[in-house]
């Protein structure tokens, strides 16, 4: 097995018979060794295969920085992710579990403990994913000696609903800035105000949006739960701006889309809406 590229004495860079790169570790794999020499199979402990060739570069260049240990632990998320999930998962979630591991657990040592705002919705409507993510504690605690928090598994859970979508094809990422935009040009319009991207606010409501856009092109349905009726009354009477804000994106994306708008979709909608808008229209009353 001849080396393409050595990224450090323990992780090299190869192609296997069928011409796919594949990212190769051992201990003392590429001491003193160069590309066009050969890797002795004897010292080989892991093996990536890769189908997008641009994210063995990417693995290359984090490797300068980054352990390899966390490469073994995005593989093992990873290959755990794919077994429960199916494939059509991005190669770069290898680059972006890596390097988000990596830094957790940096940040978790100085004692830093950073919330997911968005832990509430991502065990909602990607159970399957945040599932795997605590899964992935497990992992990180048996590879890296920490336990993390569940928040860490909802992060963890982004990252692979993020790599599903973008192996989705051009037209699905289209589709969803398409929802985004639009989404967001009707609240601008039916508040007539623009909005302050720099809250927190909204990259909350900018986040939501896009797993609401990726569910509408997977043509996905959220099953009701107890209490969701309740709720849709309760945000309907507090916030009757929003929702009826709320409203108007429902009829947007049934015309456009044909998909319509779940009585919980539109309870969630309404509610990061008003949390939108509501700061700006004090200020802008005041």
């Amino acid at each position: 097995m001849e080396i393409k590229k050595v990224f450090n004495n323990n992780v090299v860079l190869t192609q296997n018979e069928a011409g796919q790169e594949m990212v190769v570790m051992g201990r003392g794999l590429a001491f003193q060794k160069k590309a066009g020499e050969t890797i002795e199979s004897s010292k080989i402990e892991k093996t990536f295969v890769l189908d997008n060739h641009g994210v063995s570069d990417k693995i290359g260049e984090l490797l300068r920085e980054v352990p390899e240990e966390y490469l073994t632990i995005a593989d093992r998320i990873i290959s755990m992710a794919k077994k429960s999930l199916g494939s059509g998962m991005d190669d770069y979630v290898y680059v972006a579990l890596m390097d988000h591991i990596s830094f957790a657990v940096t940040r978790h040592k100085q004692g830093m403990v950073l919330r997911n705002a968005l832990i509430w919705e991502i065990k909602k409507y990607y159970k399957e994913e945040f599932q795997i993510g605590l899964k992935a504690l497990d992992i990180i605690e048996e590879e890296a000696g920490i336990r993390m928090e569940e928040d860490e598994a909802a992060s963890i859970a982004l990252h692979l609903v993020n790599s599903r979508v973008s192996g989705e094809g051009l037209d699905s990422a289209v589709q969803i800035v398409k929802v985004v935009n639009d989404t967001l040009n009707i609240v601008k319009y039916h508040y007539k105000m623009e909005i302050d991207e720099t809250s927190i606010n909204y990259e909350r409501f900018l986040t939501h949006l896009r797993f609401f856009a990726i569910r509408l092109v997977r043509r996905e349905k959220t099953d009701s739960v107890p209490g969701d009726d309740f709720m849709f009354t309760q945000v309907q009477s507090r916030y009757p701006d929003a929702f009826a804000c709320s409203e108007k994106v429902a009829s947007y994306v049934e015309k456009t889309f044909n998909w319509p708008i779940s009585t919980d979709e539109k309870v969630y909608l309404t509610v990061h809406i008003h949390r939108v808008t509501s700061r700006q229209e004090l200020n802008r009353q005041g």
